[in-house]
C-alpha cells in the first residue's frame, strides 16, 4: 500500500504504529466551536460521525497507519479558492487510496482532511440519509489525532511555508 500511495504524488509517506498516535477526545471540543463550519452540518464530522471514544476506539483496533501529505501551492495566504481546489484534489486521490485498499486489503480505514465533500449540501442539512455511505472519508480530527503532532511522529512538516497548504490523511491497517 505504501507504494500504491507514494505512486498518487504525494509529497510524504510514512508508516508509524497506530500506538504512536496522539489521539485526544478534547480536540472534539474545537470542532463543537466550529471553527470549520461543519459542525453539525456533514455525516462525516462532529456529533454525526460517531462518538469520540469510539471513534479512537476503532482506530485504535488497527496495528499500523500509513501517513500521507500533500502540499499545495497558493497565490497567496488568502487564495480560498485555491485552499479548495487543493482540498478537492487531495480528497480526489484520497478515493483512489480507498479503492485501492478495496482491492489489497480486508481490514482497514481511511481517514482524510476535513469533512466529506460528495455532495454540494450533505444529506444531514436536509435531514435525508447519506447519499453515498459507502463513499464517506472522515478527517483525521474527527477521531481525536492532533495532525500536528501527527506529522511530528512521522517526520513531516505541518507547515509547509508561505502561500501553501497542507492536507494529510492516514490508512489504518493491520
Amino acid at each position: 500500500m505504501i507504494d500504491k500511495i507514494k505512486e498518487l504524488g504525494f509529497d510524504s509517506v510514512a508508516q508509524i504504529p497506530v500506538t504512536s498516535i496522539p489521539f485526544d477526545p478534547s480536540l472534539i471540543k474545537l470542532c463543537e466551536m466550529n471553527t470549520c463550519g461543519n459542525y453539525g452540518k456533514n455525516y462525516a464530522c462532529p456529533p454525526y460521525v460517531g462518538k469520540t471514544d469510539e471513534l479512537i476506539e476503532k482506530a485504535r483496533s488497527y496495528e499500523k497507519a500509513i501517513v500521507f501529505q500533500k502540499i499545495y501551492r497558493l497565490e497567496d495566504s488568502f487564495d480560498i479558492e485555491g485552499m479548495n481546489k487543493g482540498h478537492e484534489d487531495f480528497n480526489a486521490l484520497v478515493d483512489k487510496i480507498k479503492e485501492s485498499c478495496e482491492k489489497h486489503l480486508d481490514d482497514y480505514l481511511v481517514l482524510g482532511a476535513g469533512g466529506c465533500r460528495k455532495c454540494s449540501v450533505c444529506g444531514v442539512v436536509d435531514n435525508v440519509p447519506c447519499r453515498f455511505p459507502d463513499q464517506v472519508v472522515a478527517s483525521l480530527e474527527s477521531y481525536g489525532i492532533f495532525v500536528s503532532s501527527l506529522a511530528e511522529k512521522c517526520g513531516m512538516k505541518y507547515i509547509n511555508g508561505v502561500n501553501t497548504v497542507t492536507y494529510f490523511g492516514a490508512v489504518f491497517h493491520n
